[in-house]
């Protein structure tokens, strides 16, 4: 099955609901079975990440090139791609990890980066997902790296904590990102509301640009750093990060437990003139239920192994904090299959009594 015969059976997934996610696996499973027989035909894999000058579609997008193998790409051991053979991933641009489940649950996304804590809601019907019917069908592959809260301002300006926001217009993430929901929650247990704040839902560059013309006070953004978007800024425009102080810290802990403490340093950015205490959340590497199970171990043998850790650091300074050592750390899912047997076969996991 080539290219042009898959896109129309993606089209029909978009448009069903149970039934597509079965249609999908055996889609799937088929391509992967008859990799061998057709190395020559490619295997499409999305993976949704974020804001394009975020860090999730910078590291979506070297995942996504580190798993893939194109037909007729040199083989690993001639320098070639050390991916799944025959795959190609691609990072796919939304507006993060809301809709990134809600794709996954869909089937129009076969994988995506996502935090944490969205996931758990997502998967156990609670939290910001709470009226809505549970996505039981998402599956993780792994932990990737912490993620930490930025609330970024003008250096020179008169915000020096959450409560000066009061008043002020903040960017405060788009509709559908994680970063919404927990500047949500970070406003609340520091006294302010919505409706105390001038919020502005726009994208990430677009928060950035308005902080560097004074349209905007400050915004919020959850990523692992340095972020493309504030590096950028940092670099033209002087800028600080609010701190967390330990009594709003310990308020949000008891209350979301999946909050953790988190230092952003002096050197992540241009001129940031402290080291800043704030809070974080692991970003997760997840996948649909419906997903084959040989794709998804090959998948992560392939995301643990040294190419893409040195493909990674090469890239990214995010990339040094994906360790294979932190890769179940915080998981509220369970795991797919695949990812399960690579961890059992690596020692990572017992072959009984695991909690995944």
């Amino acid at each position: 099955m080539g290219a042009a015969a898959l896109r129309p059976r993606m089209s029909i997934f978009r448009r069903r609901g149970t039934v597509h996610r079965r249609m999908l696996a055996v889609a799937l499973g088929t391509l992967l079975a008859g990799a061998a027989a057709r190395a020559d035909e490619p295997h499409f894999f999305r993976i949704g990440t974020a804001g394009t000058t975020g860090t999730y579609f910078q590291i979506g997008g070297i995942i996504a090139n580190a798993i893939s193998n194109p037909p007729g790409s040199p083989s690993c051991e001639r320098g070639g791609s050390c991916g799944v053979p025959g795959l190609v991933a691609v990072a796919q641009a939304t507006q993060g990890s809301v809709e990134n489940v809600d794709l996954i649950g869909k089937g129009q996304l076969e994988a995506a980066l996502a935090q944490a804590d969205v996931t758990s809601w997502a998967y156990h019907g609670t939290g910001i997902f709470k009226s809505r019917a549970p996505i039981t069908d998402l599956r993780a592959i792994a932990a990737l790296f912490p993620e930490s809260l930025h609330v970024v301002v003008q250096r020179d300006g008169p915000i020096a904590s959450l409560k000066d926001l009061k008043g002020k217009r903040v960017a405060i993430g788009e509709k559908e990102s994680g970063t919404l929901v927990d500047a949500r929650i970070v406003l609340e247990a520091a006294g302010l509301t919505e409706r105390d704040i001038k919020p502005d839902f726009s994208r990430l560059g677009e928060a950035a640009a308005g902080l560097r013309a004074g349209t905007f006070d400050a915004f919020f953004l959850l990523g692992g750093y340095p972020i493309p978007a504030v590096s950028e800024l940092a670099a033209s425009t002087p800028i600080r990060l609010l701190p967390i102080g330990e009594d709003l810290f310990d308020k949000l802990k008891r209350r979301y437990p999946f909050f953790s403490r988190s230092e952003i340093p002096a050197s992540a950015y241009p001129g940031l003139p402290d080291d800043v205490s704030t809070v974080g959340i692991n970003a997760l590497f997840i996948v649909g239920e419906a997903v084959p199970e040989p794709l998804v171990y090959a998948i992560t043998k392939s995301l643990w192994s040294e190419a893409t850790h040195n493909l990674l650091l090469s890239r990214s300074p995010t990339g040094s904090r994906i360790l294979l050592a932190h890769a179940l750390d915080g998981l509220d899912i369970p795991l797919h299959p695949g990812a399960r047997r690579y961890y059992r076969e690596i020692g990572l996991l017992k072959e009984s009594g695991d909690q995944q």
